[in-house]
């Protein structure tokens, strides 16, 4: 069959540095500063973290290439994209709807995830505050007990009024880049976010090699434990993995459709896989020589990043000027990661409805500061509110433990699940080969991945995301 030429060319990257930065971004959120550090700790150390290596080369990085193929190919906003790859392979334009529920899981993401980059502005701020109070060598929160160190997290969530007003900052921070167009904006915050974000982050770990205790860390981190790689652990792993890469948010797909047709996507997601997982990796090496170094035992979560880290702080030389540095970090990351899930609607809208981008992202913004509101008060004046209580993977949640669970176990797993299916399955083959980047026996290798590993892979960490009782989970 004759194939068509891939859709018209669009706005794009200045260059392929440019749209790696920007992937990277995207990419490297709170999972990668927390959660996996947290995990890799707790469940076997270095064997979790090479099995979770494996589950990044295997899984993670075959559907991170599928996706950015159908954006190139498309250039288009996501669901276009899939649009234009399913009917120039010979199959029902309804593929569209894989894309769709991802746009859906980006803007779901971006009403949470923004009420916890306010929350990152707010640490912000008390640091810039107490670094005045404390001065450059002092140590942070001086004349405050553990208990009300601790307390502060609480004490914010809980005030309605802050919270709210936290979101919309960070809303409008992230809208102020989207707004501005791919090379005017969303190139920028990551052309110059990113590189800031791998100074602060190497330079703390190198704080942490001389004052924090590292030794201590890298038993924590790296001793080979394969008796916790329990089915479990091992299924968390895959999770961690896939989640990590922004995966089944259609994300990479809209990046994809701006990435010149002279760059080697496979190369290239290679390159953005192996930065993530780097971060991943790094970041233990940054978080636990301080909290070690303090006394304090690990915990995994926003736990860790909100209470125990402030505390620590508290004990460690110049702990407000590394406190500081630390969330202005964290703020980078999350705001790389905010502006990728604002412009897969922002895309969608634009190409749907053919809206200034402006308009676009101005609309998508309102409307995530809406449904962000219920998310923000969710944990302080509506806690009682249980929209989904009725059901019992929902039961107990408000608004933002809703949004998370069911975007991160039910839409974005479903998502890459068909992504995979599609790519493997349903694409033409010569329109896939062209778009790749692989020869030889890594393009077989891939192919053998996408077809069967991710589909089976995928299809588990759906079930039991659903169905935790499975593996004696509740």
């Amino acid at each position: 069959m004759a194939l068509s030429q891939p859709g018209p060319s669009r706005e794009g990257w200045s260059s392929r540095t440019a749209f790696i930065l920007a992937a990277i971004g995207s990419a490297v959120g709170l999972g990668n500063l927390v959660r996996f550090p947290a995990e890799a700790g707790a469940n076997g150390g270095g064997a979790f973290v090479l099995f979770y290596i494996g589950c990044v080369i295997l899984i993670g990085l075959p559907v991170l290439l599928s996706e950015t193929l159908i954006g190139r190919y498309g250039q288009a906003a996501a669901p276009e994209s899939f649009r234009r790859v399913a009917e120039k392979s010979g199959k029902s334009p309804a593929w569209e709807f894989v894309a769709s529920l991802g746009v859906l899981s980006a803007f779901l993401v971006l009403s949470f995830y923004c009420v916890l980059g306010g929350w990152v502005l707010y640490y912000i701020g008390i640091f810039v505050q107490d670094l005045f109070t404390t001065g450059v060598t002092g140590g942070a929160f001086a004349d405050r007990s553990v208990t009300e160190v601790e307390a502060i997290f609480g004490a914010m969530i809980s005030d309605g009024p802050m919270t709210v007003i936290l979101n919309i900052a960070f809303l409008v921070i992230t809208i102020a880049f989207v707004a501005r167009g791919v090379s005017g904006g969303i190139e920028k915050v990551a052309v110059y976010l990113m590189p800031a974000f791998f100074v602060l982050l190497l330079g703390i770990t190198i704080y942490g090699m001389f004052r924090g205790s590292m030794a201590e860390t890298i038993s924590y981190l790296f001793t080979f434990d394969a008796s916790k790689l329990t089915g479990p652990v091992m299924l968390a792993a895959v999770g961690q993995a896939f989640f990590s890469l922004s995966l089944g948010v259609a994300g990479m797909v809209t990046y994809g459709a701006y990435v010149g047709r002279n760059v080697n996507l496979g190369v290239t997601s290679g390159v953005i896989a192996t930065a993530d997982t780097s971060v991943a990796l790094i970041a233990g090496l940054c978080i636990f020589p301080i909290v070690f170094a303090a006394g304090l035992a690990p915990e995994g979560g926003l736990g860790l990043m909100f209470q125990t880290l402030p505390h620590a702080f508290q004990e460690i030389p110049a702990g407000s000027l590394i406190g500081l540095a630390f969330f202005v970090m964290v703020g980078f990351a999350a705001l790389t990661s905010s502006v990728a899930l604002m412009e897969t609607p922002t895309a969608w809208v634009i190409d749907r409805f053919r809206f200034t981008r402006p308009i676009a992202a101005t609309m998508v913004t309102l409307s995530a500061a809406i449904l962000g509101t219920l998310c923000a008060l969710s944990t302080g004046a509506l806690s009682g509110f249980h929209p989904l209580g009725f059901l019992p993977m929902f039961e107990g949640m408000g608004m933002l433990d809703v949004l998370d669970t069911f975007t991160g176990k039910i839409t974005m797993p479903v998502g890459a699940l068909l992504t995979s299916i599609f790519i493997g399955w349903v694409a033409n083959k010569r329109l896939v080969d062209s778009e790749n980047g692989l020869g030889g026996g890594l393009h077989v290798f891939w192919r053998f991945l996408v077809c069967w590993l991710c589909p089976i892979a995928l299809t588990a960490i759906l079930i039991v995301g659903i169905f935790p009782s499975i593996l004696g989970e509740s």
